[in-house]
């Protein structure tokens, strides 16, 4: 797991901590997307959310999973990346198309597109084979 685990507690918790603020509405509106309310904008991010929640999941139950001596953890730990380099690749695409280029948004987005493509090749070379 190595440095992985540090990734994953910021990823996770930051996504987490994410939606809590957003649900609460507690980030200061400065820093709030372009047409933040716009209901149409508004409908795209909270989509968002449960992949973000799955992420979550994945990334937590990865740390558990090593901390209990499963080996089960790579492919979950697998799973959390990928899907992170989606929400990543989704959320960065979206402001490309827009031409909306905010380094608020993109710096966070951007690190979830490029974190996961340093572990994914690590972890699929680590794999041991299964015997049947």
């Amino acid at each position: 797991m190595g440095s992985l685990k540090y990734f994953f507690w910021i990823t996770d918790a930051g996504f987490l901590i994410y939606w809590f603020v957003t649900f609460f509405q507690l980030i200061p509106v400065e820093y709030l997307y372009q047409d933040y309310t716009n209901p149409i904008l508004v409908s795209w991010n909270w989509s968002f959310f449960p992949l973000d929640l799955i992420i979550s999941l994945t990334g937590f139950a990865s740390l558990w999973l090593h901390a209990n001596n499963r080996s089960l953890w790579r492919d979950v730990a697998l799973i959390s990346l990928v899907l992170t380099f989606v929400s990543g690749l989704q959320a960065i695409a979206f402001w490309a198309i827009r031409c909306d280029i905010d380094l608020v948004w993109w710096i966070p987005n951007g690190f979830l597109l490029i974190y996961p493509l340093y572990f994914i090749p690590r972890l699929l070379q680590k794999r041991t084979p299964r015997v049947h």
